[in-house]
């Protein structure tokens, strides 16, 4: 591992000004994520969503960003899964976006609230049936011994449903949206000298800001 030191990156590819930013955090990000998407990178919807859990310990994982609605981020899960217990007791969150290709980082800190069930009915009826025969048969974050046990639950819940196209969604499954309240982006730059431009809500504006690297 010593190795690890000597790994250098120098970040040339852009830069970010605070003249030249939405003053919207929402439509900046929109720019980004467009970009992303024309770069044709290999997930640009995956992004890190970090809760607090019942320990008061940080807790992350990936999900994946499923769309931004009036101003605010929507992923889907199982609400009986870790995270899904968290921000039920906890709401707060961050998000972040990391796309090495192009060199940004978008880093959001928000509130999340589950979103309405017709919402969730609709995005769960609108997924492959293969993702909805998942949903029922995982008792997400649950331990279990073997595979086995996974695979003979997938069976059950195909002969329970073969009759189903699509598939209701079960009552355990479906969406946040986190209201964003703090947003960064970040963009490489030489010598570590990078740019951050900070978004901070405040009241129904945003105020911007450039952070030291």
């Amino acid at each position: 591992m010593s190795s690890l030191s000597s790994i250098r990156t120098e970040y040339t590819k852009a830069v970010l000004n605070v003249d030249s930013v939405h003053q919207n955090p929402v439509e900046q990000f929109a720019r980004w994520f467009n970009e992303a998407l024309a770069a044709k990178l290999p997930e640009p919807t995956a992004m890190h969503l970090a809760t607090v859990n019942e320990q008061g310990r940080p807790s992350g994982r990936m999900v994946l960003l499923k769309g931004v609605e009036n101003s605010k981020f929507v992923f889907f899960t199982n609400y009986q899964s870790n995270k899904g217990k968290d921000l039920d007791a906890n709401p707060a969150c961050s998000l972040t976006f990391f796309w090495p290709e192009l060199e940004r980082q978008v880093r959001i800190e928000g509130v999340a609230t589950r979103i309405e069930s017709a919402r969730s009915d609709a995005y769960f009826q609108s997924r492959p049936r293969g993702s909805q025969i998942g949903a029922w048969s995982s008792p997400q974050s649950v331990v279990i011994e073997t595979r086995e046990i996974l695979e003979e639950r997938v069976k059950e819940i195909e002969k329970r449903f073969e009759n189903h196209n699509p598939l209701p969604r079960p009552h355990q499954w479906g969406g946040y949206e986190v209201e964003p309240m703090l947003v960064e982006f970040w963009q490489g730059r030489p010598s570590r000298l990078h740019d951050r431009i900070l978004y901070t809500r405040s009241g129904n504006s945003w105020e911007i800001s450039r952070l030291s690297p």
